[in-house]
């Protein structure tokens, strides 16, 4: 994210490109946002912090960093003033049990908990926090711009599509997103109407993903569970 001649960054796995960034566009960087703690979320910091060692680092409370960092979690806010921009911090355990996503400027930071089309896997947590945590952003407004770190929704489409094949928003978005993938572009942000219509993690109550799921008439959570075990092999 960036501001004037200011910028933010989340989840920097690797300092090269945030250094070509930076130099490209003649910024500053002023903080860093940490969702989780895999490596390929805060690979980068290290360096980055050799570089620019007074530089904010904002990562979660519930994890331990080796680097200097001001934890952050529920209820917490963080302001970045250069950028004139403010963020309320979300807890949303499930792909590790002390993940955080940022949301502010109707922006949503959401690490490895949601993915367009999808959701990460459980490494730490549980099905039924994992759910929790995705109902609550599904709660968010409907234009929401979501910024997942990952970019894995032309797969994740295969696999909505698999489960809810006559679902027209959703053929529509994997035209779009060939299209984008197809002219080296990025299929993010997605928005929080668009994954409301075609993420089925987000749509378990929904008789066309429970039938698929084989839970029909059981509950959201059940259709969940039975949902992202599928889509571990698929």
């Amino acid at each position: 994210m960036r501001r004037g001649n200011h910028a933010a960054i989340v989840d920097p796995g690797d300092a090269a490109p945030v250094f070509a960034y930076l130099a490209a566009e003649k910024l500053a960087l002023k903080a860093v946002l940490v969702t989780h703690h895999h490596g390929d979320h805060i690979g980068g910091i290290a360096e980055l912090l050799d570089t620019f060692p007074d530089l904010p680092v904002y990562a979660p409370r519930k994890e331990n960093y080796a680097f200097p960092h001001t934890p952050v979690g529920e209820g917490d806010t963080v302001n970045l003033e250069p950028l004139q921009l403010q963020f309320k911090v979300m807890e949303t355990p499930g792909h590790t049990l002390g993940h955080v996503v940022y949301y502010g400027a109707n922006s949503l930071f959401c690490g490895d908990t949601l993915f367009s089309c999808g959701c990460g896997r459980l490494f730490e947590g549980t099905y039924e926090q994992l759910h929790d945590s995705l109902s609550r952003l599904a709660h968010l407004p409907p234009e929401t711009r979501v910024y997942c770190t990952h970019e894995y929704t032309q797969y994740n489409i295969r696999f909505a599509r698999h489960l809810d094949p006559k679902n027209e928003a959703l053929a529509e978005y994997e035209k779009e997103a060939k299209h984008l993938r197809d002219t080296h572009q990025p299929t993010l942000p997605s928005t929080m109407a668009r994954e409301l219509a075609c993420n089925p993690f987000l749509r378990c109550d929904d008789p066309v993903i429970q039938t698929a799921a084989l839970a029909n008439g059981i509950d959201a959570l059940a259709a969940f569970c039975a949902i992202r075990q599928m889509r571990n092999e698929f």
